[in-house]
């Protein structure tokens, strides 16, 4: 699968290719997935999540730390320490003199020192339980990206290809009117039509023509859509492959659909994911206020010179600090970690809700471009039918050159609502998809 994606993101690098190189919709998917940026952007913060999961589980560890420190003084206390800690004090430091103007002296400390937060009222646990909620939530908000980003491929790669059909149509649509204009041209001369049908058929030939003025330019924004979808430059040329066969799309009933969604979709995990880092929040909103328990220790190196010999001292201990007044800080952080739990719960519902409704939505949308297929066939097909028993009524001149185009118009109409509806049927079950929280590079409107 990987050389396939490798081999059709090589093509689509070459500029200047004679051909554009084929690209099917499982391709354009898995590029998508590989190289757009806004993907790239919420990977990343699920990447940044995760490093603020590490950096809260980092509180249950202890900390080392080392310290090299060279100071020279002849200030009295430094002078009378420093001699002690460098097992250099003798009896003769005992004199006035030396203890009250002492001779400078200079101290190289080395020092390790470690702490340890033993117990903090489960303000960590509660800290690293809120980090990992907002770490499965990014995760979610990344599985929701890309679902959307399948939606925008399929979407934009089915508008290439009916706006390609399009384009196909107007240019029928032009050599049919460029025939009928000839024809009339030939009538006119020969006397058997009048001026006003040639001239009839030259304002048709104009109208075509522009129709596929707009049809190629079009074609060409579809194209960069999709370009810009799969994170590529605007200016690679492919050709999208037509499915081989219609994919079978059988959606579950509505109900079911409605049930499935406010389980599965990822946005809905998101913000209950959320809802549970809020009331992590709240839970070391509250562990401020109790007692914390801390064990130290250090132990220190002091020498005269840097290389020099001198003496060491160690040093260990614990103490409770607990917080008698802080201002109300600790309160305000607590009420704004209530409200803000509120506030999730009650987006929440919205949510909720709001999934609902698109789910309703995109499912009768699906109904309806499933019944649009069958009723634009059946036009398509009565159009056609129409514009042939018109074509040989005019060749027999029983009719009017206005009714040969007004037949012609409706059979180009016609065509071109029978292709909408069939790519408009595979993007509304798309849409579906994504709105019960199922669409993904597997799903058979990617891969039929």
């Amino acid at each position: 699968m990987w050389a396939r994606l490798l081999f059709v993101v090589l093509c689509l690098s070459l500029a200047g290719a004679a051909q554009p190189e084929p690209l099917t919709l499982r391709d354009a998917v898995a590029i998508a997935l590989e190289r757009n940026p806004q993907r790239k952007a919420v990977l990343a913060e699920t990447r940044m999540a995760s490093a603020f999961t590490r950096e809260m589980q980092a509180g249950y560890l202890p900390r080392l730390n080392f310290t090299e420190t060279a100071v020279r003084s002849n200030d009295p206390v430094f002078v009378f320490g420093s001699k002690l800690r460098q097992d250099r004090f003798t009896a003769a430091d005992f004199a006035l003199n030396r203890l009250n103007t002492p001779t400078p002296v200079g101290n190289f400390a080395t020092r390790f020192g470690t702490q340890w937060n033993v117990f903090d009222s489960f303000f960590t646990r509660a800290n690293v339980r809120q980090a990992n909620r907002e770490k499965a939530a990014a995760e979610q908000r990344l599985s929701r990206t890309d679902q959307m980003l399948v939606l925008r491929v399929v979407q934009s790669y089915y508008g290439v290809l009916s706006v390609a059909k399009q384009a196909e149509v107007a240019e029928h649509a032009v050599n049919t009117a460029q025939s009928v204009m000839e024809e009339s041209r030939t009538r006119f001369e020969a006397g058997s039509t009048v001026e006003s049908d040639f001239l009839a058929t030259q304002v048709n030939l104009a109208a075509r023509k522009q129709e596929l003025i707009r049809a190629n330019n079009a074609l060409a924004l579809a194209r960069t859509e999709l370009n810009l979808a799969m994170g590529i430059t605007p200016d690679h040329e492919y050709r999208p492959v037509e499915p081989a066969s219609a994919p079978a799309l059988d959606p579950p009933p509505l109900a079911e659909a409605e049930t499935r969604a406010l389980k599965e979709r990822p946005d809905i995990k998101e913000i209950a994911e959320q809802v549970a880092g809020r009331e992590a929040g709240v839970q070391a909103a509250r562990s401020a206020f109790g007692p914390r328990v801390n064990l130290f220790a250090a132990s220190e190196l002091d020498n005269a010179g840097f290389f020099g010999n001198g003496g060491n001292n160690w040093t260990a201990g614990a103490e409770l600090q607990f917080d008698i007044f802080s201002g109300g800080e600790k309160k305000a952080r607590l009420d704004r970690a209530q409200a803000g739990l509120q506030r999730i719960e009650a987006l929440r519902r919205v949510a909720e809700d709001s999934v609902r409704l698109d789910l309703r939505r995109a499912w009768y949308d699906f109904d309806a471009a499933r019944q649009f297929v069958e009723v634009n066939r059946a036009a398509a097909m009565q159009a056609g039918e129409a514009l042939r028993i018109v074509s040989n009524r005019y060749q027999a001149g029983m009719t009017t050159i206005t009714e040969m185009l007004r037949s012609e118009d409706a059979a180009r109409t016609a065509q071109r609502n029978y292709w909408d509806s069939v790519y408009r049927l595979s993007t509304s079950y798309a849409v579906l998809e994504l709105a019960m929280g199922t669409l993904n590079s597997q799903s058979p409107v990617v891969t039929p």
